[in-house]
């Protein structure tokens, strides 16, 4: 079994955060069970890698027998090539514990967003005086066969034939990712009271307007009174796809990916604004049990930089200082 621990944020102390399965009677376990976390460029998330061998049914683990562990950051096997970390197992002295290989890779959770356009045909008329004032209203349904609203157009005045304003929204929203949800979709006559008037809807899904611009999006728009009430009722107009285009986000992860290598230069100012290095007050401070204000954010920096640098060497520039031997001021000198 591989028992994997992150550390608090504060006290740096180990928490279990799972366990994977255990893989009866094997050296080289290929463990299904996956965890997933969150991920944060700017934070060092430290992770822990613990193997045990298991004999018992017992969740204790200081029961079974221990085979070793794997210390690395979640950067560190995202930064390395193609996302998979490959480390010497330790913590067993003087035996070789085996080697341990993480991947990683992002979630898809469906980051695309779609751009649509829809127009309208032959619309009731609900005004008395004048042609209807259309709007389009979307409502994505939900695991328990409820509505819920996702997007409203624009109000297009005066006409049974109007041609809305193209609209981009994401996919979580108008069908939480799943592509053969039920989408449906209302017409209304906009009214200044509020009191809008219903003309009719039809229903559809992400798979189906994803074909984007044919007769099968063509949609006959029905009010189920009228339909109820006239033998003759065909629709209330219909309404058609005009465009259907999706666009993927590119997250941070898909640059890593991607090889996308992060270089980490640094420039320390050395001019007399820091104050006398020889007083607690300045930044250049060399306090012996603390790093100084310049220690600290270098630390903070290149600790996460340095997962996604493949040599792992920074280069570190000091300006504003007068330089031995002659006391020259320079304003770019290697540290």
């Amino acid at each position: 079994v591989c028992v994997l621990y992150t550390q608090a944020i504060g006290n740096k102390e180990w928490r279990e955060f799972g366990r994977t399965e255990v893989i009866d009677n094997t050296l080289n376990p290929d463990f299904v069970r996956k965890f997933i976390m969150d991920y944060f460029f700017e934070e060092r998330e430290n992770l822990r890698f613990d193997f045990y061998d298991v004999d018992s049914k017992s969740p204790n683990l200081s029961k079974h027998d221990f085979l070793g562990q794997m210390f690395c950051t979640l950067g560190e096997i995202v930064g390395s090539q193609g996302s998979r970390l490959e480390k010497t197992i330790v913590g067993i002295p003087g035996k070789k514990c085996g080697t341990v290989i993480v991947t990683a890779e992002e979630l898809g959770c469906c980051r695309d967003s779609v751009l649509m356009q829809f127009c309208a045909n032959k619309l009731d008329k609900k005004d008395f005086f004048g042609k209807s004032d259309p709007f389009l209203v979307f409502h994505r349904s939900n695991e328990d066969g409820s509505f819920t609203i996702c997007h409203k157009t624009e109000v297009v005045k005066n006409t049974l034939n109007p041609v809305w304003q193209a609209f981009k929204i994401s996919v979580r929203a108008l069908c939480n990712g799943d592509y053969d949800r039920t989408i449906k979709v209302e017409v209304y006559d906009w009214d200044r009271d509020g009191s809008h008037d219903f003309i009719g809807e039809f229903t559809t899904s992400y798979r189906e307007l994803s074909r984007g611009q044919s007769q099968f999006n063509v949609y006959e728009v029905i009010n189920p009174k009228k339909k109820g009430k006239k033998k003759k009722y065909v629709n209330s107009g219909t309404v058609t796809l005009l465009s259907f285009l999706i666009e993927t986000e590119v997250s941070f992860l898909d640059y890593i990916k991607g090889g996308t290598q992060i270089n980490f230069t640094v420039a320390i100012d050395f001019t007399a604004s820091n104050g006398n290095p020889s007083q607690p007050t300045s930044l250049h401070y060399m306090n012996p049990y603390q790093l100084n204000a310049y220690g600290m954010a270098l630390k903070a920096v290149g600790e996460i930089i340095q997962d996604y640098d493949s040599d792992k060497m920074f280069p570190a520039l000091g300006f504003g200082a007068r330089l031995p031997p002659d006391g020259r001021v320079s304003h770019e000198f290697a540290l």
